[in-house]
C-alpha cells in the first residue's frame, strides 16, 4: 500500500470523464487539495491537448498533461517533450485506410485532427445511425462531434509534425481487420499501436507509451520514479498502470484491466469513481460531497 505518493497520473476517457465526456467539479476539487497537499497530479490520456480544455470544468488545472498516448507532454504552453509520425508512415497508413474504408483522424501538431476529402463519403458513413450496440456513447458522441465541428476536410496532408492516427469502425470485425493491415505495416515502418475500445486503435511512434510519457514527465519535475499512483480503465492504461508502484483500475474497466491492478474504485466513471476514490484514500473531509 503506497500511503502518500509523490505523484498521481489519471487517464481521461473512463477514469475522470463520465461517458458524457465530462469532469465532475467533484474531481477538479479533489486535484485541487491534493496538490495543495504538495502532491504531484498529471493528466496522462490518449486525446490529444488540443481536446481537453473543453471536456473539463472552468479553472481546472494539474501539474502537466501527457497526450497522444505518450506522444507530448505539456505543463501549461510549454512543451516538455514531442514526438512526431513521419510523413512517409502517415502516407503510407492513409492509402492503406482508404483501400479498406477505414475511419481515421490525423493529428497534427497545432492545428485541427485531418481526414482527406476524398475519405470523406465512407468516413462519415461509419458514423451514421443508428449506433451500434456496442460502441460506447462516449466514443459514439466524439465520433459525431468530429464529424460536425472538429475535422478538418483537406486536399492534401500538409505540415510535418503529427502526434497521432486514430482509427474508428462500426463492428469489431472491422477493426480486427484494419489491425492486421497495421501489423504488415510494420513490418516496414516501424510504430505502436494502442487501443482504448474494442472499436478503435491508434497509432504513435514506435517505443512510445503513456509509461515512455509519464517518465520523461517525471524527468522534467526532477521526480522519482518511485511513489507513482496511477488510474486508469482500459488498454492503452496497461503500460501506465504496470509501470506505476501502485496502480488502480475503475470499477467499470474490462476484467484483465482490474486482475493486474493493486485496487479497484468503488464507483464507476459515471459515479464520480476517482473522487470517491482518492477522497476516501486520502481523507479529506473537506472536499464537498
Amino acid at each position: 500500500m503506497l500511503l502518500k505518493p509523490k505523484a498521481i497520473f489519471l487517464d481521461m476517457d473512463g477514469t475522470i470523464l463520465d461517458h458524457y465526456n465530462k469532469v465532475s467539479i467533484h474531481t477538479k476539487e479533489i486535484i485541487d487539495e491534493l496538490r495543495s497537499q504538495g502532491i504531484f497530479v498529471f493528466i496522462a490520456t490518449g486525446r490529444a491537448v488540443d481536446e481537453i480544455e473543453e471536456l473539463v470544468p472552468p479553472g481546472f488545472q494539474v501539474d502537466g498533461f501527457i497526450t497522444s498516448n505518450g506522444m507530448a507532454g505539456y505543463v501549461g504552453k510549454e512543451v516538455v517533450f514531442k514526438h512526431s509520425l513521419s510523413l512517409e508512415l502517415v502516407e503510407t497508413i492513409i492509402e492503406q485506410a482508404r483501400r479498406n474504408k477505414v475511419y481515421y483522424e490525423l493529428f497534427p501538431y497545432g492545428t485541427s485532427r485531418v481526414t482527406l476529402k476524398q475519405d470523406k463519403p465512407y468516413v462519415e458513413d461509419e458514423i451514421r445511425d443508428p449506433k451500434p450496440d456496442s460502441v460506447g456513447i462516449n466514443e459514439w458522441l466524439s465520433r459525431k462531434q468530429a464529424i460536425k465541428e472538429e475535422i478538418a476536410w483537406k486536399d492534401n496532408i500538409e505540415g510535418n509534425e503529427f502526434s497521432k492516427f486514430y482509427f474508428f469502425a462500426r463492428t469489431t470485425e472491422h477493426i480486427n481487420r484494419w489491425k492486421n493491415e497495421l501489423d504488415k505495416i510494420k513490418q516496414e515502418i516501424d510504430f505502436t499501436t494502442s487501443i482504448s475500445s474494442n472499436h478503435n486503435v491508434e497509432v504513435m511512434v514506435a517505443n512510445v507509451n503513456k509509461a515512455t510519457g509519464i517518465k520523461q514527465m517525471l524527468k522534467h519535475f526532477d521526480l522519482s520514479e518511485d511513489e507513482i499512483l496511477a488510474i486508469g480503465d482500459s488498454d492503452n492504461d496497461l503500460p501506465m498502470l504496470q509501470f506505476a508502484s501502485f496502480s488502480v483500475a475503475m470499477k467499470n474497466a474490462p476484467d484483465h484491466i482490474k486482475e493486474i491492478a493493486d485496487d479497484i474504485t468503488d464507483f464507476t466513471c459515471d459515479e464520480d469513481g476517482v473522487y470517491h476514490y482518492l477522497k476516501s484514500r486520502f481523507n479529506m473531509i473537506n472536499i464537498l460531497v
